[in-house]
């Protein structure tokens, strides 16, 4: 008897609309869905006509859950294995069961998709020859800033996961010990009420103000060199000189060894600045 396979499928972060053929077509294919919450998931399934069975994969039951759906596969039913929102097995229930089918020689196929990840650096103005996805930052205030602390110095955008309730928190600590370094905030992406912030972190608290924040924080960063420093107070005074911009980039990206690109994007900024101001 062949055994099934196990697809790890991509689902809708927001907007329903984000499925692909091929990950509606596994649905409908499967033998059985191990869903985070299939409540949710029989909302997607629904809305696509898929009636294919449901059972729970969840944090809760996963160790024990694992071995049952790793038995089903060797009986040769095909799972497609879907948390909540976005890929499975980031920042989400799934690498168990994957590891177990793989290490049973169970052909494990990703379905990919949709991700808040993904979306927010498509679209953070950030540069992304190198990123770092770290899951969900520290809660705790000494656990966070050790954290921080441990990533400054280096040039690399950083994405996150983080509550709304803690988002602000979060920005001052990465503030007082990242400085005021670029960033964008994505909250809600895909969804009717969809933002994206960018800008250095002092901006996007100060547009975030008193407001409640709400929905689901995606937050990326982009850490500096130590050995490049801040080029944004000699850029400001040598502008405020009356050195012509293009000369004034120039300069300082050959000063401070920083991307022109971004010299450039900050020079632009500081002009606009002055002539609102």
């Amino acid at each position: 008897m062949s055994k099934g396979k196990l697809f790890v499928v991509a689902t809708p972060i927001g907007n329903l609309e984000d499925v692909t053929l091929r990950a509606l077509r596994v649905l409908k294919e499967a033998g059985l869905i191990a869903a985070e919450d299939t409540r949710h998931t029989r909302r997607l399934l629904d809305h696509y006509g898929i009636d294919t069975p449901l059972t729970s994969y969840h944090e809760h039951n996963e160790r024990e859950k694992s071995g049952y759906l790793v038995g089903k596969l060797m009986e040769g039913t095909d799972i497609a294995l879907v948390s909540d929102a976005g890929t499975p097995g980031i920042s989400d229930p799934g690498y168990r069961l994957i590891k177990s089918a793989a290490e049973s020689s169970v052909d494990v196929v990703a379905i990919p998709g949709p991700s808040a990840i993904i979306s927010l650096v498509s679209v953070a103005g950030l540069p992304t020859d190198e990123f770092t996805f770290a899951g969900f930052l520290p809660e705790k205030e000494a656990a966070l800033k050790e954290y921080l602390s441990g990533i400054s110095g280096r040039a690399r955008t950083f994405v996150f996961y983080e509550s709304p309730r803690r988002l602000k928190a979060t920005l001052e600590a990465m503030l007082a010990i990242l400085g005021d370094i670029q960033a964008a905030v994505g909250r809600e992406l895909t969804k009717v009420h969809e933002e994206v912030l960018r800008g250095r972190i002092s901006e996007i608290l100060a547009e975030l103000g008193d407001k409640e924040v709400r929905g689901e924080i995606t937050l990326a960063v982009r850490t500096e060199d130590a050995a490049k420093g801040d080029f944004r107070p000699a850029l400001e005074s040598l502008l405020a000189t009356g050195a012509k911009l293009n000369d004034a980039v120039k300069a300082i990206a050959k000063d401070f060894s920083a991307p022109r690109a971004e010299v450039y994007k900050e020079a632009l900024s500081i002009r606009e600045k002055t002539r609102k101001g």
